[in-house]
Formats: C-alpha cells, sequence, structure tokens
C-alpha cells in the first residue's frame, strides 16, 4: 500500500507528485530544492544556502513519517555546476553523517535556475 506525505513543513509540489512515497518498508522523496515551505520563493544565492535549505526541506519530509537522516539509505545529487562540488559537500556533510551510498551529477539546468537539487531514500522504521 502506497502512503503519500504532505507536509507544510516543506515546499508543496509544483507539479503532479508528491512529496514523498513510502512503500514496501522505504520512503522515497521527490527531489528538493531550496524553496521556502509555505511561500515557494527562492532560499539563498550560494550553493552553500541553497543546500541548508533543501537539507531542511528534506528534514521535515523524513519527520513527517517519523524518520531521520539516519534512516536515509540512499541519495541522489544534483548540482548545476561540479565546481560547487566541495562547497555543496561542506553542507551535506553536516546533514548525512551516516554516509549513505550517494550519486552526485552536474545537470545542464534545475528548476528555477536554483543550484541543487536532492532525493533521498530512506528505510521506514
Amino acid at each position: 500500500m502506497l502512503k503519500f506525505t504532505s507536509t507544510e513543513k516543506a515546499p508543496a509540489a509544483i507539479g503532479p507528485y508528491s512529496q514523498a512515497v513510502a512503500v514496501n518498508g522505504f520512503l522515497f522523496t521527490s527531489g528538493q530544492v531550496a524553496l521556502m515551505p509555505g511561500t515557494g520563493e527562492i532560499d539563498g544565492t550560494t550553493v552553500q544556502q541553497q543546500a541548508e535549505r533543501v537539507c531542511q526541506n528534506l528534514k521535515a519530509i523524513l519527520e513527517e513519517n517519523g524518520l531521520t537522516f539516519e534512516d536515509v539509505v540512499k541519495t541522489t545529487c544534483f548540482l548545476a555546476d561540479m565546481n560547487d562540488f566541495a562547497a555543496f559537500n561542506e553542507v551535506y556533510g553536516k546533514y548525512f553523517v551516516n554516509k549513505p551510498a550517494r550519486s552526485c551529477v552536474a545537470v545542464k539546468t534545475l528548476p528555477k535556475n536554483l543550484l541543487c537539487e536532492v532525493e533521498v531514500i530512506a528505510a521506514l522504521k
């Protein structure tokens, strides 16, 4: 059975998708970008500032499902510029201290020309 997540503590979906879906013992989040919950405004102009907001949005979705970053088993990270890799990692490393499996790729463009996006897969308790 699918369980869909919708929390006002993370930005609302801006299309035909959910913030996250739980199924078969796992939570799959949609990619989170640096948008403020409630307003949808961009939060930050640097990759560090935007990564901080991305992680806060992911935290809200995880908490809505009774989870923490320690429950994350896999992340996929998207960067607008691979030159931001080290700066992005500084912020990422503060949240994902358990070092889940990860893919990190540069993409041509992110929504609203943002600098980073992260999606996670977490094990449900």
